[in-house]
């Protein structure tokens, strides 16, 4: 990505989003009215913008599309204590809480029981889900050419730090490598998400999965904000960045394994461990103690999630392993990387 710089004793243009021009040099808050509330309320979507005084890319950072998926929320509140209006290059545009309703109910849902990242690109008159989804699209997305949206684990489930995206696209590549998550996962877009619909506009898009839904998690909290502050200095945004990690571990393919009998879970592995194919990961109990069943690990890989609850019915996913791909590092070349 290219980035000009302002000549000297120029001023840079102010930054527009709807009705707001937000200076360069500055940082500001804004609300971008949604919708009332039964009562009469006002619900505005919270957008943090900070316009640096030089010229450079726009980037989004976003957070609670899941109302409940809290972790991000803290991750775009730290990387903000390092971009500094005054000393960056560019755009930053952070919503760090996109599903308010969601999350002023504690909720992964809107009211309506509507999944807010499977109604992207949206509609100006559609439902409250597809409304919001045409508001970021219109006035956040279409003004930047990268984005980092920002989750948790669900339904009682965590997460290793890890980047899905398409890995099959050279830039998105390199952006996952220079986020460095333990992880990074080749993972197709799905119709009515967010990635799909701000790729589809022309943005880089990363989805950064960590921890789990209403905890902060402190490996998921730093290596997510080491991340996006490895991206923004990769893009220009700022001129330093946390010291990239061990090499990133590429995976094409990952799998559940699932409950063979309903029971008590007693996991023997935990997040980040490898295990081989054939390796026992977790043992079935009833509650009198007696052994239900074993599980083995039906290909050789990284535990990249498993449930949080030890009750499980038959059927239930219990445990995400990441099969084995190929480790890559900061002085691979990009183009070369995928096989």
């Amino acid at each position: 990505m290219t980035i000009r710089s302002t000549p000297r004793g120029a001023r840079r243009e102010a930054f527009r989003i709807a009705e707001y021009s937000v200076k360069a040099g500055t940082q500001v808050k804004l609300e971008l009215p949604i919708a009332r509330l039964m009562s009469g309320t006002p619900v505005a979507l919270p957008v943090l913008v900070v316009h640096g005084r030089k010229d450079g890319p726009a980037v989004w950072l976003t957070a609670a599309v899941h109302g409940d998926e809290l972790c991000g929320i803290e991750i775009i509140r730290r990387v903000l204590e390092v971009v500094r209006p005054s000393s960056m290059a560019g755009t930053v545009i952070a919503v760090p809480v996109v599903n308010i309703h969601g999350f002023n109910r504690g909720d992964r849902y809107l009211p309506d029981r509507r999944d807010l990242n499977r109604s992207f690109p949206g509609s100006a008159r559609g439902s409250l889900a597809s409304r919001i989804a045409h508001l970021m699209m219109t006035e956040v997305i279409a003004r930047c050419s990268a984005g980092i949206d920002l989750h948790t684990g669900s339904d009682h489930r965590t997460n290793l730090p890890q980047i899905r995206a398409d890995l099959d696209d050279p830039s998105t590549l390199e952006l996952a490598r220079v986020f460095a998550a333990p992880v990074a996962i080749h993972s197709r877009t799905r119709d009515g998400s967010l990635r799909q619909a701000a790729t589809e506009a022309g943005s880089v898009v990363l989805l950064y999965e960590a921890g789990e839904a209403d905890r902060f998690d402190e490996q998921a909290l730093q290596a997510g904000t080491e991340g996006v502050l490895r991206v923004l200095s990769h893009l220009g945004v700022i001129s330093s960045a946390p010291v990239e990690p061990e090499p990133v571990f590429l995976s094409r393919s990952t799998k559940w394994l699932r409950a063979p009998k309903s029971g008590i879970l007693h996991l023997e592995v935990g997040l980040g461990d490898e295990v081989s194919k054939g390796e026992k990961v977790a043992t079935f109990y009833d509650p009198f103690g007696k052994r239900l069943a074993r599980v083995t690990a039906r290909a050789s890989g990284i535990v990249i999630g498993h449930a949080q609850r030890p009750l499980v019915n038959r059927g239930d996913a219990f445990l995400h392993v990441a099969e084995h791909g190929e480790a890559l590092s900061a002085d691979l070349k990009i183009a070369e990387s995928v096989t």
